[in-house]
């Protein structure tokens, strides 16, 4: 069995169990109840659960626990038609999270996509009265607000294999397996993700309580510096943003810029109180939105 594949047991009769398939597991097995704060980690566009494999190992005590969210079209959810908006998409995760109990102590780290995703995530959380993050990482995305404006989803295969091959956005890390079989079964799977993104509309809400971090790339095309900046206005508690060198995957590349995102997520996640149990939360100020 390969690192990138998870560690699963199927049912009898050949079945995957549903905890599986939301969030496939790549080796320890999971922390008890109330071992401390666990980083749920959502996927780029074409992205799987993969590429946060070994980050548990990497983030060492600060947290108890890293899940992967693998979305339906890839990995073990191959057979399964991907969604192509985001609201359904969103109440999906936000469903499973709370059937699997993943809602008490815990944090969002997404990827372009992902950022977005984890950030609708916990605003669904919020209006079902769950629980909130404990902090929000977001990572190479333009704040909501900036999305909807792109139209790469609409492109033919040729058009849309070139954006892939030149932005690294199937390689899950490994740029060797950028080829051209490869990228044709990953496609679908991108083109749907790409549609989630461009089709989105982002709605006014209050922001989230939790803190949030944001990391910008140097040469990231699709997220501008000051696109992840404007972060700012969705978190009412700390804002931090780190300005990384590399490009669009510089978190998929081995280097300083992944060593450092980790080590920062290390940090911030070290650094978190303990969890007091359910809380209420008020409003602690509304934003006056002029996007």
């Amino acid at each position: 069995m390969s690192p990138a594949e998870p560690l699963v047991a199927a049912l009898p009769g050949g079945a995957l169990p549903r905890d599986a398939l939301w969030f496939p597991r790549f080796g320890a097995p999971p922390p008890a109840v109330g071992a401390g704060t666990v980083l749920i980690c959502f996927p780029y566009a074409g992205g799987t659960a993969s590429v946060y494999r070994d980050w548990r190992e990497h983030l060492g005590s600060g947290v108890a626990d890293v899940i992967a969210l693998q979305l339906p079209g890839r990995g073990l959810r191959m057979r399964e038609a991907p969604y192509t908006s985001a609201e359904p998409l969103v109440a999906g995760i936000a469903d499973e999270l709370v059937r699997q109990g993943l809602t008490g102590d815990y944090a969002f780290f997404g990827h372009s996509m992902g950022a977005l995703l984890a950030y609708e995530t916990g605003c669904a959380l919020r209006e079902r009265g769950e629980p909130g993050p404990r902090h929000l990482f977001v990572s190479g995305s333009r704040a909501p607000h900036l999305y909807g404006d792109r139209t790469e989803h609409l492109l033919p295969d040729a058009g849309l294999h070139r954006f892939a091959a030149g932005i690294g956005a199937l390689g899950d890390g490994d740029r060797a397996l950028l080829n051209d079989a490869y990228l044709a079964r990953r496609l679908p799977v991108l083109r749907a993700d790409l549609q989630v993104c461009n089709d989105y509309r982002w709605r006014p809400r209050r922001p989230l309580d939790c803190p949030m971090t944001a990391f910008s790339a140097s040469d990231d095309p699709i997220a501008e510096a000051g696109e992840v900046e404007a972060w700012r206005a969705y978190t009412a508690g700390s804002f931090l943003r780190h300005h990384l060198p590399g490009d669009h995957f510089f978190l998929t590349a081995d280097g300083p810029s992944r060593e450092r995102l980790l080590r920062e997520l290390r940090g911030e996640l070290a650094r978190l109180p303990r969890a007091a149990g359910p809380t209420t939360t008020t409003e602690t100020r509304e934003p006056s939105w002029t996007y």
